[in-house]
């Protein structure tokens, strides 16, 4: 099917910082609690990563209108996010615009061959599923309050504060797991305000696990959480949550790992909605044992 192209008034460019701004606010309108300094690492790290729809009428300034974010990873893969429409301009095409033209500007991005992801809202899978992605499974959010003594964990497994690991360790482990290097990226999501690290090391001394803890609009959200082994991920998810009891906290989960699944079973949480993870272009490496809960819907 045909593109359709943008009513006249209409254009699409590079977003400003503000913009950028409103466009969060969008998404802590749609339930999405975004991270407090989610937006500020994604666009320290990438600020070509946001796109905006702008509307305007002669006589006055351009309005955003829609938006998302299409990160890349040096050149070696990217990931599509925070598509949101503004309410009064969904339905009539242009979002459809703005999505293909998002798709169009990574891409050009990207070293031939990269692979783009994106965490999808179920209803606009069909959507993307006609643009290129490919569903390949779900994500489940799972959230309730934060209480470490809910979590069995063998005896023996010992975390240490992540900021007492060399970051270019955390940094191999963080490629092995997620597939490509996200250095720029990990530095300094690791490194937010609030925000609790954790890891597990092996007798010989290597790293066999980290998570990270970091605040939101309401409550903390877990990301990533990458280990080796389910006891692992289990004393790495229980010392964290020590780290803000009674808090709300949300855990977002490949429902390939039967044993991540299982310990957000245990913990009895609600899971309030689900995402399709997709791929558009070459399948990256299958490492879903070992991720016991996604480092964001938004950027990857």
């Amino acid at each position: 099917m045909k593109t359709p192209t943008l009513p006249e008034g209409y254009a699409i460019g590079a977003m400003s910082r503000d913009e950028a701004e409103v466009l969060i606010g969008w998404a802590a309108a749609e339930g999405w609690n975004p991270g407090l300094a989610d937006l500020e690492v994604a666009w320290s790290f990438d600020p070509q990563g946001f796109i905006a729809l702008r509307y305007a009428v002669p006589g006055k300034p351009p309005e955003l209108v829609g938006g998302g974010a299409i990160l890349s990873y040096g050149g070696e893969c990217g990931f599509m996010g925070l598509f949101i429409m503004r309410a009064d301009h969904r339905g009539q095409g242009l979002g459809r615009v703005l999505w293909h033209e998002r798709l169009r500007r990574l891409q050009a991005r990207l070293v031939a061959g990269a692979y783009i992801g994106m965490d999808g809202v179920l209803n606009m899978a069909p959507f993307y599923a006609a643009g290129g992605f490919v569903h390949h499974y779900y994500d489940y959010r799972f959230q309730g309050p934060a209480d470490a003594t809910a979590l069995a964990v063998p005896a023996g497994v010992l975390t240490a504060p992540l900021a007492s690991v060399p970051f270019a360790e955390v940094d191999a482990y963080d490629r092995e797991v997620f597939g490509r290097s996200r250095t720029g990226f990990l530095r300094r999501w690791l490194a937010v305000n609030g925000g609790h690290g954790l890891a597990v090391l092996g007798e010989g001394g290597g790293l066999r696990g980290y998570a990270f803890l970091r605040p939101c609009l309401k409550g903390h959200k877990f990301g990533p959480v990458f280990a080796d082994d389910a006891a692992t991920a289990r004393a790495l998810l229980r010392d964290l949550m020590a780290r803000v009891p009674g808090e709300t906290v949300a855990l977002d989960v490949p429902e390939p790992n039967g044993e991540a699944m299982a310990i957000a079973a245990e913990l009895g949480w609600a899971s309030p909605f689900s995402c399709a993870k997709m791929f558009y272009g070459a399948s990256p490496p299958d490492t879903t044992a070992r991720v016991y809960g996604v480092t964001s819907f938004e950027f990857g």
